[in-house]
């Protein structure tokens, strides 16, 4: 696994061996970098941006953010063997200035967070494949109004989920890569 695009382009990153972690295959994240970057549907820039990488494992996603100069990622974990990679990824590229790992559930963290005017302008969420209702995700999501106005909500799900979504949320855009479906959206508040 490799940074694709920016300042660390071409740097290696570390891999699990447990394959029950499962980081996102380098073709499809390079195809979800070159939609945010060009698709005419989608808008956003990386620069100064803040990134929220949730379900994070090795951070591979977050990191090729902050390769693309965005300003800072926050990364959401709470499997040990992933945390344990995700911090050495972030070491050996000298990002722990630009990065902060919670190491938590996603969903307690999110009912929990009392920072409102912490928003993001990217929210990649990778939640395990058997994970069932997103609904739930997403709408804790909406109502912590975690993705700012103009935001962009990246998820990766198994490509035949048949996820339902709360009302506000807009998909974008929809790809499948092999086993992958990438579904970009934003929230019509």
């Amino acid at each position: 696994m490799r940074i694709i695009a920016g300042k660390f382009k071409g740097s290696t990153l570390f891999i699990p061996k447990d394959k029950s972690i499962r980081p996102l295959k380098d073709m499809v994240r390079e195809s979800v970098f070159n939609l945010l970057t060009h698709s005419k549907r989608i808008t956003f820039k990386f620069e100064e941006s803040k990134v929220l990488d949730l379900f994070a494992g090795t951070g591979s996603f977050g990191l090729e953010c902050l390769s693309r100069q965005a300003n800072e990622t926050l990364f959401i974990e709470k499997e040990i063997k992933a945390i344990t990679i995700l911090k050495k990824n972030i070491s050996k590229l000298k990002l722990e200035k630009k990065t902060k790992i919670i190491v938590d559930d996603i969903s307690i963290w999110i009912k929990r967070r009392d920072v409102p005017e912490l928003k993001f302008d990217l929210i990649f969420c990778d939640p395990p494949f058997r994970t069932i209702n997103i609904e739930n995700l997403i709408e804790l999501i909406s109502n912590k109004k975690l993705l700012k106005n103009k935001g962009v909500l990246v998820l990766h799900r198994y490509k035949k989920s048949n996820d339902k979504f709360p009302l506000q949320f807009k998909i974008i855009e929809e790809r499948i890569y092999g086993l992958s479906k990438i579904i970009f959206g934003k929230f019509l508040f």
